[in-house]
């Protein structure tokens, strides 16, 4: 199998070639797509920003001159992208639907849905707490589907052999922020 040649891709995909646009998107579609659920958006709202990145791509071809930079372009395209659909919503009038609009007649589940909020906040409070690079790197190799560690080097610009400790090292971090927020 030919190792990947991102500016090779890149200027095929631009004349036309849809295999080289395959090889692009199957190559940077997880961390495209990490960034984007990075934010915290629904699966839509995501959908909405991976597409508009792949978009970006095709109308800025020729303005990348470097493909090795390719797959901090797109991550860099994804996080404004993102931003700026937040931008959008946060302008919206408010639908004027609240909590109980919401909640089930019964009320069952609601104990656990609330738990499961405030699990959730307190795990990206101590999330947030964390340097900025382990939270990259922790936002890209746990995409859905998550990339392969040769990928995840790539756009996180780290060696492949330092991926797992530094996730380790984050992880543990990530563990002893939440103890801490606990106790």
């Amino acid at each position: 199998m030919a190792e990947f040649d991102a500016t090779d891709s890149l200027t095929a995909a631009a004349a036309g070639d849809q295999r080289a646009w395959d090889l692009i998107v199957e190559r940077y579609s997880a961390a495209v797509w990490a960034v984007a659920r990075s934010y915290r958006l629904d699966s839509a709202d995501a959908a909405d920003v991976f597409q508009a990145t792949w978009l970006r791509l095709v109308e800025h071809f020729g303005d990348i001159r470097d493909g090795t930079r390719l797959g901090a372009w797109l991550c860099t395209t994804a996080k404004h992208e993102a931003l700026s659909l937040i931008r959008r919503r946060r302008d919206l009038p408010a639908s004027g639907t609240g909590l109980l609009d919401r909640v089930s007649g019964d009320g069952s589940g609601l104990d656990d849905r609330l738990l499961r909020k405030e699990e959730q906040a307190a795990l990206w409070h101590a999330f947030g707490l964390l340097p900025h690079n382990c939270q990259r790197l922790l936002r890209i190799i746990f995409a859905d589907p998550p990339p392969s560690y040769a990928e995840a080097s790539e756009v996180l610009e780290i060696p492949v052999g330092s991926i797992g400790p530094t996730r380790a090292r984050c992880l543990a971090s990530l563990q002893s922020l939440l103890s801490s927020a606990v106790g």
